[in-house]
């Protein structure tokens, strides 16, 4: 049994307040008896997402993933091909493997970018990145990411959830999973979609899987209430809906007696919880309007193209400031050129999107950087796969899906800036030196948060089942400072 609050239904402590005259003010003080305990069931439950130590010197206290839905093209922007120019237009024999199926040959797309050296490290940057160009020297770039889907949603679910199938705890559940929150009055895990919509499989790139819902990733708004459906109902304060709710608490406390490890009941009571704290402490975390102007410019917070991204931007390290221990950050949603599956006209649709959330993702960077949180908290940058290097159709510029090497870049948390790992062929088809999966990358960002990757696990149909797989993952640690 677990009793649901419903706000639209009258559910009060009848025979208490009856017997002290019912009224307003027996309200309040019904409230405050109870958090003093006075109706307490005496049933201790565990809070799923109580603090906990990490298991291993912690180099990360947050995470920052912005993901860049639909597969950037890498030899576009961060993995210099040289090569590529003079053979733009050329068909030449090469294997892929993409949505079209196999090929074993393909007409040449060169950059349709220049390349610019960018810091100390001297690191080539594509003109579509100027901004994050600036910030190479804190950045460790990995040119040998590999997945196994040139699918979306399949390809997805692998980033997020280290699975090709659904149903498994995504990534930054498994984080507050071993970790908990850092902030009582504030989700562990936040997701902000793109304006256009969420990505391909919807929320099972943030779901809690077999875990309870606890550990799932609550969706923010940038603008507006930050989540739908949390306000009070009419005629109902705070005082009035915390009586109700110490008065569900205390019944479905009664029931945990004798079932304390019933994880989903305990869930459940801490979120009604939590739900009541982020009505108060929800609208002021999410006011980056109330930000400087300095630090709005610095974003590209300023009411053109940029705006958008840049305020979620902001927001992510307002949580961070608060405590969220994971924050995912969709550029790109919906279908086609909403986001950066660039079938047709690549031109159009990366400038597009990379406009959108160079400057924003800087400033992310530099402010975490002038704040001293860049240091303990982990960026990553990707999306589920590149592009191949030739041309889908007969014409035109676009590229189809490819999982046989991309980039994905991380700074901070205790990773090496101004570094890269692994490398691609000439043309950048696929990963040829020091070639790295999906769960090596859950693995270091795991490592990087205190947690054993081989050993975090849930146990669940049978097996002892982990982010990384039964099989395990090692961390990159070419990249680890």
């Amino acid at each position: 049994m677990i009793v649901r609050p419903n706000f639209c239904g009258r559910v009060h402590r009848r025979e208490f307040l009856h017997q002290i005259g019912g009224g307003f003010t027996s309200l309040a003080l019904a409230g405050m008896m109870s958090r003093d305990g006075a109706f307490a069931a005496d049933v201790p439950y565990d809070n799923p997402l109580a603090p906990k130590q990490p298991l291993l010197p912690a180099k990360a206290k947050s995470v920052i993933f912005l993901f860049m839905y639909g597969g950037p093209s890498h030899m576009d922007t961060f993995d210099y091909k040289p090569k590529m120019y003079p053979l733009d237009g050329k068909s030449i024999p090469i294997k892929t493997f993409g949505r079209g199926g196999k090929k074993n040959e393909g007409r040449v797309v060169g950059p349709k970018w220049k390349f610019q050296q960018y810091g100390q490290s001297g690191k080539w940057v594509s003109d579509l990145f100027p901004n994050v160009g600036s910030c190479v020297d804190d950045i460790s770039f990995i040119h040998s990411m590999t997945a196994e889907s040139p699918i979306h949603g399949s390809a997805m679910l692998m980033m997020n959830s280290g699975s090709l199938l659904s149903g498994k705890p995504s990534m930054g559940s498994w984080v507050n999973y071993g970790l908990g929150s850092l902030n009582e009055n504030l989700p562990g895990y936040v997701v902000m979609l793109d304006k256009t919509g969420g990505p391909i499989s919807g929320a099972k790139n943030w779901s809690s899987g077999y875990m309870p819902a606890s550990y799932q990733g609550v969706v923010f708004r940038s603008q507006g209430n930050p989540i739908l459906n949390l306000e009070n109902r009419p005629g109902m304060d705070r005082v009035q809906q915390r009586s109700l709710l110490d008065f569900l608490g205390d019944i479905n406390k009664s029931h945990l007696k004798g079932r304390e490890h019933n994880s989903d009941l305990a869930a459940r009571i801490a979120s009604y919880e939590l739900a009541f704290r982020m009505q108060a402490t929800a609208p002021e975390a999410i006011d980056v309007d109330d930000e400087p102007e300095h630090v709005k410019k610095l974003y590209g917070m300023d009411g053109t193209r940029t705006d958008d991204f840049a305020r979620k931007c902001i927001l992510a390290r307002r949580l961070v400031e608060r405590g969220t221990r994971f924050i995912q950050i969709y550029s790109g949603g919906a279908h086609n050129d909403d986001n950066w599956d660039a079938h047709g006209d690549l031109v159009k649709n990366h400038e597009f999107h990379a406009g959108n959330t160079d400057k924003p993702i800087a400033g992310l960077l530099k402010d975490l950087k002038q704040r001293g949180l860049l240091d303990e908290t982990l960026v990553i940058w990707g999306g589920e796969f590149g592009r191949q290097p030739t041309a889908e159709y007969a014409e035109g510029t676009g590229r189809d899906h490819n999982a046989y090497g991309f980039t994905t870049w991380m700074a901070g948390g205790g990773i090496k800036g101004g570094t890269t790992f692994g490398e691609t062929d000439e043309l950048g088809g696929e990963a040829v030196r020091d070639r790295v999966q999906v769960k090596n990358l859950h693995a270091t960002v795991l490592q990087q948060m205190g947690l054993d990757p081989n050993h975090l696990s849930y146990f669940y149909g049978g097996l002892d089942q982990k982010l990384v797989g039964v099989e395990g993952a090692d961390p990159i640690k070419e990249i680890i400072a």
